[in-house]
């Protein structure tokens, strides 16, 4: 069938995927780069290049309607642009036009990888059917989007739900988006492998020194990672109550890397969520591990840019 596909694009700071996606959230001729995330604008472009030109090579390519892209943030969906905080490369960079010019003039919709994990889901995963909720990337970043009175929300700029650059602490440390305390300053994968080295912990000879390394070392009872760990899932907390307190949601899903450390980050966060969650309208806040996983970014960009085509996949 002709015009029954969209191609995805999920932008982030460690990986450049590309899909093809039906209108059921089948993902066809999957595609995945490494990001190199403090090259130049130039080189980034290419890494995009790249994996759009392997879509375009797909047989499947004639049936595509639309491009979808959810790109780590802040993102300008009005303009086209996005200044990613943990891709330096870029500040300002018209992905879109250049998207739309590789693709030869079809239509493409940009949000922030935050609404596109939202759109996942709110269409396929743990906020399927939910009138009101805030869903999750937890990675090299923080990202969020918010579904609101059943339907995604992504907000003039595509960046609404943002809960990354909520700040937490008042006298935190800078974050690279100009702001001081944020929660992605303590709850990324990065700052949780930072503050478990800076309280001393090490990984074994050859082990690993990334947040998974650290939930290994929490699994096991070490202190330094657990509390590593706890910190990360008392930011979050704060953040996930303040949107609740905001705008009534319903359940809080979270997903990307540090959600598979699972346990280790999900009990303390379910802890802290009943220290700050305390109002009566949001005591009774679902929290729920995201199901879409590694594919949310794909299958959100898909779901956005049907959308934006006036198909209802959700």
């Amino acid at each position: 069938m002709l015009n029954d596909l969209v191609a995805a694009l999920d932008i982030g700071g460690t990986k450049i995927a590309g899909a093809l996606v039906d209108t059921g959230g089948r993902l066809l001729a999957r595609i995945q780069r490494p990001t190199p995330a403090q090259e130049s604008a130039a080189r980034l472009s290419a890494a995009v290049d790249e994996v759009l030109g392997e879509l375009t090579a797909a047989p499947e390519w004639h049936r595509v309607r639309g491009i979808g892209i959810g790109s780590a943030g802040p993102v300008d969906a009005k303009a086209g642009t996005v200044s990613p905080v943990n891709i330096p490369g870029w500040r300002d960079h018209p992905l879109v036009p250049d998207v739309r010019e590789r693709v030869g003039g079809l239509p493409v919709t940009l949000v922030g990888d935050g609404v596109a994990i939202a759109a996942a889901e709110h269409w396929q995963g743990a906020a399927r059917g939910r009138a009101g909720a805030l869903c999750m990337v937890v990675s090299t970043g923080v990202g969020g989007g918010l579904v609101l009175d059943g339907a995604l929300q992504p907000g003039p700029s595509g960046n609404a739900g943002h809960i990354g650059h909520i700040s937490v602490d008042m006298d935190g440390d800078p974050c690279p988006c100009g702001s001081h305390g944020c929660v992605e300053t303590i709850a990324s994968g990065t700052n949780i492998a930072r503050r478990a080295h800076a309280s001393g912990w090490r990984p074994e000879p050859g082990g690993d020194a990334s947040a998974a390394g650290v939930a290994e070392a929490a699994r096991a009872g070490d202190p330094r990672a657990l509390d590593a760990y706890a910190r990360a899932a008392r930011a979050l907390a704060a953040g996930i109550a303040a949107t609740a307190t905001l705008v009534e949601i319903e359940i809080a899903v979270v997903g990307g890397g540090v959600a598979r450390a699972g346990d280790t980050l999900f009990t303390p966060l379910r802890h802290e969520l009943a220290r700050y969650a305390v109002l009566p309208y949001v005591r009774s806040l679902a929290l729920a591990p995201a199901i879409t996983g590694t594919d949310a970014g794909l299958i959100g960009a898909a779901a956005a840019s049907w959308k934006s085509l006036g198909v209802t996949v959700a």
